[in-house]
């Protein structure tokens, strides 16, 4: 377990990175292109776009790992401890739970819940009919050498939704399993600001 924990962090956070530095590397250029020699890249905005929907959905899974994202806790820190702690354990199950209704929704049906589809079923149905993106095109040495539509296919950009609620799902279930066994309070960070103001209480004096 460990193991695979240590493989899908070293995974999100490589991905972060690169998006990061795509992010300000294709900005940046399309600044000088554009004020420097009054020129463009079409599909640029919509790059950018897509690179931070990626960056969402590969953060969400990265911030509960490292127990960034923020709550509400003042009502079940009045808790007696053992309520706390499933308190906590049914908060992060939530977090599986909208992790799988948002991939694939067609078991909801055993509850009686008259729901289908889903991420993986919306990027399948993209895969398939393979339409293309807005303005992202493929260079034409690439159209060349592999006979490639102009159009990058939406489905390349799109296939982040199951990927990020995989992960997701990993990581809420992994937080679970945290909070079970003591290693976490909560998955939440519901007193980060709480506790930046008593790191920093002193700095002004000076």
């Amino acid at each position: 377990m460990q193991r695979l924990d240590n493989w899908v962090t070293r995974f999100e956070e490589g991905v972060i990175a690169f998006l990061l530095a795509a992010m300000t590397l294709v900005t940046f250029t399309q600044v000088v292109a554009r004020y420097g020699f009054n020129s463009g890249w079409t599909g640029a905005l919509e790059l950018t776009r897509i690179l931070f929907a990626w960056l969402i959905l590969f953060g969400m899974s990265y911030g509960v790992k490292i127990g960034s994202h923020l709550g509400v806790d003042a009502v079940i820190r009045l808790f007696p401890k053992p309520l706390f702690r499933i308190a906590a354990v049914f908060g992060a199950l939530c977090g599986v739970a909208y992790a799988v209704i948002l991939l694939k929704a067609d078991w909801l049906h055993v509850f009686g819940i008259d729901a289908k589809g889903g991420a993986i079923d919306y990027w399948q149905k993209m895969f398939k009919i393979g339409i293309g993106l807005d303005d992202l095109r493929y260079p034409e040495w690439v159209q060349e050498a592999f006979g490639t539509k102009e159009r990058v296919q939406r489905w390349i950009a799109y296939i982040i939704l199951p990927v990020g609620l995989a992960l997701f799902a990993f990581r809420c279930l992994q937080a679970t399993w945290h909070i079970l066994t003591g290693q976490r309070e909560m998955m939440i960070a519901a007193h980060e600001a709480e506790e930046l103001v008593a790191e920093n209480k002193d700095v002004l004096k000076d």
